[in-house]
């Protein structure tokens, strides 16, 4: 963050403020609903199990749909794309409400539109947090998603209470549901107000043909699999809401045991607990973040949320429940606001909404499988053994992940490269479809730059294979041992033509640090070849190959 900035310094800028505002009140909409839900499911059944789905019918639709949502995003004007979807959850909490209003839902019906709900949910986030960079300075960024997190955990603390508070204003639980989730319908109603009104400048606009969403999934996973600063943070961010999942999906049945029957209020009062400590974490991360390192905060607050889970399968003392859940909040916000900043700091604009839909997919999907695994514990044992095996599950798991880092060293430079490389003049120019195309470059590096020349040369290999190559290698002339041959494929001229469009400044750098050690006459030779596709004899053969 720049000298003089702020954890707030967002909230100067009006459109972010104006969004901020808007998700916020749509936030608190939905935490009632997620409690009024999660309490309706505990009247409508005792099964722990069915319990325990209403977290994976929330979670589980990033676990499918987190990549696509990611591609659409990346691939489609992402205004219009945020306006359908929250046009699509406004249209599934009214009818759930509706359904509840007559008294006809029931434990599927009610999991069903939750998961239609949570389609949505899952389509718009990736899209929703990756208009951020277009609010705000890239300096700016980690107090953006901050604010961001600040702003789900206000929710987080004021909508659970709320939600139990609706359903105990009733003589009957469905009927305040009910009203719960009409109140959420109607909140994001203001959210596509302020999209309406929103006239979008993009930061990365291609001036190549939109990739097809097939191709916009295989180039993401692509990047994801040459990337290893984006593997850290979603590796970690599994592995950590996996076991933590236990807290949420169980939170309800804790809340019955320990709460001394004050029903949905109890309930509510654990869950604003933890958005409460949410909260304390989202205002004082900016200044923690100046004292402690991303390492070793994770690592703290693994331990703590090891420590809950044993509280909460042990203890059963209310005050010590709420306290405990306190600062399991703040730890909470605390892990997902870094790994959330590590992400997105970590990949350029134009795979950015792919790289959070991954990330949101391993979050949730975290969750989501976490949610089975101890509702089916809590089942066939009890909820005190579940959290248990979750705690002790988490406890083995953090020797390993503190081996994977997170924001550590410089960040790489991941604008755009400014100086754009003119179109290779070729003697006939390739239909975009073409290819496969082979691109050989031909260097002369002495005897005394070989050892630096293939060190540096085999970091290229990743940059080649992020931008679209399916295939890359470095070859030795062993005739003339001075003569390397570096040889890269790409399915079509037009993902060629792409990658050159992506490389970032960070990416030329390493570029020009392999051509400098080129000790020939002129450049390097760069040779592009496209497939020679069988013609009929009768044809004129054209010649593929070409120099740039």
């Amino acid at each position: 963050m720049r000298e003089g900035s702020s954890a707030f310094a967002p909230l100067r800028l009006p459109l972010f403020r104006d969004r901020w505002v808007a998700s916020t009140v749509s936030s608190v909409g939905t935490w009632m609903q997620d409690t009024a839900g999660t309490w309706l499911m505990t009247v409508l059944t005792t099964s722990p199990l069915l319990i325990a789905l209403m977290q994976t019918a929330a979670s589980l639709p990033v676990l499918f749909l987190g990549l696509l949502a990611g591609a659409t995003a990346d691939i489609y004007e992402r205004r219009r794309l945020l306006i359908f979807w929250q046009c699509w959850m406004l249209g599934s909490v009214a009818v759930l409400a509706v359904l509840t209003f007559m008294g006809v839902v029931s434990p599927i019906t009610l999991l069903l539109l939750t998961f239609m709900l949570n389609i949505g949910s899952a389509m718009n986030n990736p899209a929703w947090q990756a208009i951020v960079p277009e609010l705000v300075p890239r300096e700016d960024i980690p107090a953006a998603v901050t604010l961001n997190a600040a702003s789900n955990n206000i929710a987080r603390a004021v909508g659970p209470a709320l939600g139990g508070l609706m359903i105990a204003a009733f003589m009957r639980a469905d009927t305040g549901a009910g009203w719960v989730f009409a109140l959420n319908s109607a909140s994001f109603a203001g959210v596509i107000y302020i999209l309406w009104r929103w006239k979008r400048t993009p930061i990365y606009k291609s001036a190549l043909p939109a990739e097809r969403i097939a191709g916009s999934v295989r180039s993401g996973l692509r990047y994801l699999r040459y990337s290893p600063s984006l593997q850290g943070p979603l590796i970690r961010a599994f592995t950590f809401t996996f076991f933590v999942s236990s807290v949420w999906s169980l939170l309800a049945l804790v809340a019955k045991r320990d709460m001394h029957n004050q029903g949905a209020m109890g309930y509510g009062i654990l869950n604003g607990s933890l958005g409460v400590g949410a909260v304390i974490g989202a205002t004082t991360l900016a200044r923690i973040r100046k004292s402690i390192d991303a390492d070793k905060l994770l690592f703290l607050t693994g331990l703590y949320y090891v420590a809950t889970m044993f509280l909460l399968a042990f203890v059963h003392i209310p005050a010590v429940a709420v306290l405990t859940l306190v600062g399991a909040g703040f730890c909470w916000t605390s892990t997902m606001s870094t790994l959330n900043v590590s992400v997105q700091l970590s990949v350029p604009g134009w795979v950015y909404a792919r790289a959070l839909g991954a990330y949101l997919m391993t979050f949730q999907g975290g969750m989501a499988l976490g949610s089975v695994t101890w509702g089916m514990i809590a089942q066939h044992s009890s909820t005190k053994v579940a959290l248990i095996c979750a705690g002790a599950g988490l406890a083995a798991s953090i020797p390993f992940t503190s081996r994977i880092h997170i924001l550590k060293g410089a960040l790489p430079d991941l604008t755009p490269y400014k100086w754009k490389r003119p179109v290779p003049t070729l003697a006939a120019t390739p239909d975009p479809d073409d290819g496969p195309v082979r691109i050989s470059i031909e260097y002369q590096i002495p005897v005394e730059n070989y050892a630096e020349f293939t060190h540096v040369v085999h970091s290229l290999e990743d940059v080649r294979l992020r931008g679209g190559a399916v295939r890359w290698g470095i070859y030795r002339d062993a005739a003339d041992p001075e003569h390397l041959n570096e040889t890269f494929v790409m399915e079509s001229w037009l993902d060629y033509l792409r990658s050159r469009e992506r490389m970032t400044a960070d990416d030329q750098a390493i570029r020009e640090r392999v051509w400098a050690l080129h000790k020939g006459d002129g450049a390097p030779k760069i040779t592009h070849q496209i497939w020679a596709r069988e013609v009929p004899a009768s044809h004129e053969a054209e010649h593929d190959a070409v120099i740039e």
